[in-house]
């Protein structure tokens, strides 16, 4: 069951960007089509707060787990209340190529932005 506010689902998204980049990344890795990404968060950086991917089919019964453009999202449950609104990107801009996140929780973020603060 979603989680809601007003409605309109909060679950973490992904964009169809990254959500292809994610099956590149699988493919490359030779791993199979019910592969899907783990999202987390861990403590580090100079924010105090850094996103932890990795590309997995394993979940937990107490993950959140969610598909969007044909991929799995899973994300455990300490790292849920961090990340509940955030958007996973991916830009090849001229600033680096690299997943992005849009996280309406983060209070603060490091320059280069690898780490977050609430």
């Amino acid at each position: 069951m979603p989680i809601t506010k007003d409605g309109e689902d909060i679950t973490v998204k992904i964009t169809e960007k990254a959500a292809e980049k994610i099956k590149y990344f699988a493919s490359k890795d030779d791993k199979d089509s019910e592969v899907g990404l783990r999202v987390a968060v861990k403590g580090g950086g100079c924010s105090g707060l850094t996103y932890d991917l990795q590309i997995t089919a394993e979940s937990t019964e107490t993950d959140k787990v969610v598909m969007q453009h044909g991929v799995k999202v899973m994300v455990d449950k300490k790292s849920y209340i961090y990340l509940v609104g955030t958007t996973l990107d991916f830009s090849d801009g001229l600033n680096g190529k690299g997943f992005t996140f849009e996280n309406p929780n983060a209070a603060k973020a490091c320059g280069c932005g690898t780490s977050f603060g609430v």
